[in-house]
């Protein structure tokens, strides 16, 4: 059965997006200037900071006027809470499936985040399995995280697909392991000269049937 190996955040569902949204929503009830959402999107990195340090520097920005218990509330629950599923993933994953693809999510981060993510999107339903990196101790591009994936659904990992949009924690990660890949650009420009994408492909949608179509 091929193996399909999908990043969560930023691919299969937009996590820039619903965290911007929830900071907004941060900042409005504490009365706190708009503009400060350039502020956090950039502390925050799409995510790569540690929750720790994010939490540090909020802290340390806003002080008494914000409580420390509304600081990890969005940093807990802010992106879990707003993500969606596009009709359109949606649709590819259920065609993946249909051709019998093995779907398996391979995400760095906490797992009651990322686990909230999934189930609240209805992903859970749609793919065979995940693994997390706090669940199994490495996390991308270490290879040990895409084998536990590929164990976790008792698939061969040669031969898989990896698609993500991160060009370190996801093409890498291919690259190092020998796997074919697709890089969703979301509009940027491929940033390494050192390794390629199999593919490169707008959405992810449009990345899980290039997969279907390159290997049917």
């Amino acid at each position: 059965m091929p193996l399909l190996l999908l990043d969560l955040d930023n691919t299969l569902v937009d996590r820039d997006a619903a965290f911007g949204a929830a900071v907004v929503d941060f900042l409005a009830e504490h009365g706190l200037p708009a503009s400060d959402l350039t502020w956090v999107r950039a502390i925050d990195a799409s995510g790569y900071t540690t929750r720790h340090d994010v939490a540090v520097a909020l802290t340390d920005r806003y002080g008494d006027a914000v409580p420390t218990t509304a600081i990890h509330a969005l940093l807990d629950n802010g992106a879990a809470d707003r993500v969606v599923l596009a009709e359109s993933s949606r649709e590819a994953l259920g065609k993946a499936q249909a051709d019998g693809w093995t779907c398996v999510i391979v995400t760095n981060g906490r797992t009651v985040q990322q686990e909230a993510k999934i189930r609240n999107t209805g992903l859970d339903q749609l793919v065979q399995g995940w693994v997390i990196s706090e669940d199994v101790g490495h996390k991308k591009p270490e290879p040990e995280i895409f084998q536990a994936a590929a164990a976790t659904v008792s698939v061969p990992l040669p031969g898989a697909w990896v698609i993500g949009d991160s060009p370190h924690a996801d093409i890498a990660g291919a690259n190092t392991l020998g796997l074919r890949s697709v890089w969703v650009t979301d509009g940027r420009a491929w940033p390494q000269d050192f390794y390629q994408p199999t593919h490169i492909a707008d959405d992810v949608a449009s990345a899980i049937n290039h997969a279907i179509r390159a290997s049917g």
